[in-house]
């Protein structure tokens, strides 16, 4: 053994520093939950909704496929011929009574896949809880979307910006029995609110990221991403430079923000005091 290999094998234990010193170059992937949120799947199993046609018409025929698909057992549905003169759904019945107990649910989707008109999709929201047993049975009145076509939002949800978005996507992006020609393709019909949605696209060519939500998502799950869907400017040495740069800014910012509620901090003190001595 000579010399070189001598210090070589010395120094042999500052390999095991090797990926400490590649995190330094890379943002922190802590978040400040719940004020601060990740980006969520595009296919995120979440709470249930009832959907309308863009008419305004109910989407729910109460054809009950949901309830006898249901692993779980946890959705009950009675339908109800359609009043003649009032029309709820463009069937000849519609969803009468519709109850989906989540004390039970697994959010497995079969019934999204099961639903012959679109009518119950899963949005985005999974954060919900309840504090007794009545709260968690959703009853129609509270799975139907609003005259907008925006879901109901109760007081025990958390509701954030685009919770609400690509409720029904997921489940056509590869339909029908799961070809993939049919990835990217629209597949389902318009909703109240919403419009015809833009179709998921997945891995393939036809995705439009900006339409579907799903560029915020791409940034964060580059690692888990294929080699042509990240930019060359996210890869390499560039790659490196840009996540120090983003962890830089977001540093930048945490520091500001202490600074200004130190300041605030520092001037509530000083009224305080100054009050005291206005006392005395």
């Amino acid at each position: 053994m000579g010399l070189g290999d001598e210090v070589k094998d010395q120094l042999s234990f500052l390999g095991g520093f090797k990926l400490t010193f590649q995190h330094l170059t890379r943002p922190r992937v802590t978040t400040s939950y719940p004020d601060e949120k990740r980006a969520k799947q595009p296919r995120q199993h979440g709470r249930h909704v009832l959907n309308r046609y863009e008419d305004g018409m109910e989407k729910c025929i109460g054809c009950e496929l949901c309830a006898g698909v249901c692993p779980a057992d946890c959705i009950y549905v009675r339908g109800l011929d359609n009043p003649p003169d009032h029309p709820v759904s463009p069937g000849e019945r519609y969803g009468y009574v519709y109850e989906i107990n989540y004390l039970r649910c697994i959010h497995c989707d079969m019934c999204v896949e099961a639903c012959p008109t679109e009518a119950i999709t899963e949005s985005k929201l999974f954060e919900f809880s309840f504090t007794n047993r009545s709260d968690a049975i959703y009853t129609k009145k509270e799975l139907l979307v609003d005259d907008h076509g925006m879901p109901q939002k109760l007081p025990w949800e958390d509701w954030r910006e685009g919770d609400d978005m690509m409720t029904s996507g997921w489940m056509r992006a590869t339909a029908p029995s799961g070809n993939a020609a049919y990835e990217g393709e629209v597949q389902w019909s318009g909703e109240l609110g919403y419009g015809v949605r833009a179709p998921e696209g997945g891995q393939s060519g036809h995705r439009d990221d900006e339409l579907t939500g799903s560029k915020p998502l791409r940034e964060i799950l580059e690692p888990h991403l294929l080699a042509e869907d990240i930019p060359l400017a996210h890869r390499g040495m560039q790659g490196r430079v840009w996540r120090a740069k983003i962890g830089a800014e977001k540093n930048k910012k945490k520091m500001e923000a202490m600074r200004v509620r130190m300041n605030d901090l520092r001037a509530a003190r000083k009224a305080a005091k100054s009050k005291a001595k206005g006392k005395a």
